[in-house]
């Protein structure tokens, strides 16, 4: 067990989290201007997009690139220096770090050795989009960028087919019309909208059905980042329903996945796992060795 006192010791070194502007740089915050200006360093995950930011609020704190390339081999070093007491900054190219950006490991390492790690508010592109789509805020599940493989991406889906929460993903251009028709295939014709390029010139909400958006999307070139907002199951699913492997034996769950989806046994005892909130170990154990 692990209990950090955030601002306890301000003397000692810490990791500070720094979300960044997803377009529009007035959304900065003032704190988060204060923190990139006064620690030793500032890992961003594209150094040449960051020092502009930078630049533009006269600030000249030194940077270091962490981006997916090198996280792991940037770890030690960043670490190293919050042990001697230093403070370092993690930014990506825009929004919160560690989400569908770097930034998790470094945290999961700093906390692992007893390390601070201060997150600042600031924006989020997934949040901003759910907020503005007009759909259930109640609840929500966000997945982020779906698998590039259609296989791949068709069981994504197919794991969420029952979610009620209404649904959020990130999506490039370039895919986005097949991520549309594979939603209509896999989910159905529910409500769906398409934000894009958020707090910038050119913001934009698409909002209908599935089949309406395809259409739009079909007819128009596709530029910028794209959120997708879509409608929960608006089913009110029985519980024998939900759970439709209760009728099967830990063996035949894992089965069905192996048989049915496709998945390896590794996959299908992970996902067996998840369905019935068991330990990986305790499927693994009935599916191989039958107790």
């Amino acid at each position: 067990m692990d209990i950090q006192k955030s601002f306890d010791d301000e003397a000692k070194g810490a990791i500070y989290v720094v979300p960044t502007p997803i377009g529009n740089l007035e959304d900065i915050t003032f704190r988060a201007l204060k923190i990139l200006g006064s620690v030793s360093i500032i890992a961003a995950e594209d150094t040449r997009n960051t020092k502009n930011l930078l630049n533009h609020f006269e600030i000249t704190t030194s940077l270091i690139s962490y981006h997916e390339h090198n996280k792991m081999a940037r770890e030690d070093q960043l670490l190293e220096r919050v042990e001697n007491g230093e403070s370092v900054a993690i930014v990506s190219d825009a929004g919160m770090p560690a989400i569908s950006d770097p930034g998790y490991e470094l945290v999961q390492a700093a906390t692992s050795r007893g390390q601070s790690v201060v997150v600042l508010p600031g924006a989020n592109a997934a949040l901003c989009a759910l907020v503005g789509s007009g759909l259930s805020t109640d609840t929500f599940y966000f997945y982020g960028f779906l698998p590039r493989k259609k296989k791949e991406k068709i069981e994504a889906l197919n794991q969420m087919k029952a979610f009620q929460a209404t649904l959020l993903f990130y999506e490039s251009p370039y895919r986005l019309k097949d991520t549309l028709k594979e939603m209509l295939e896999q989910l159905g014709n529910r409500q769906i909208v398409i934000a894009r390029e958020l707090t910038k010139r050119f913001e934009e909400y698409a909002r209908g059905t599935v089949e309406e958006l395809i259409s739009w999307a079909e007819g128009r070139e596709l530029k910028g980042e794209f959120c997708i907002v879509l409608e929960g199951n608006p089913e009110q699913l029985e519980p024998d329903t939900a759970l439709w492997w209760s009728h099967l034996s830990v063996t035949e769950h894992v089965n069905h996945y192996i048989e049915e989806r496709h998945l390896s046994s590794k996959e299908a005892i992970k996902q067996a796992s998840v369905d019935r909130k068991m330990p990986k170990r305790a499927v693994y154990q009935a599916f191989h060795v039958g107790t």
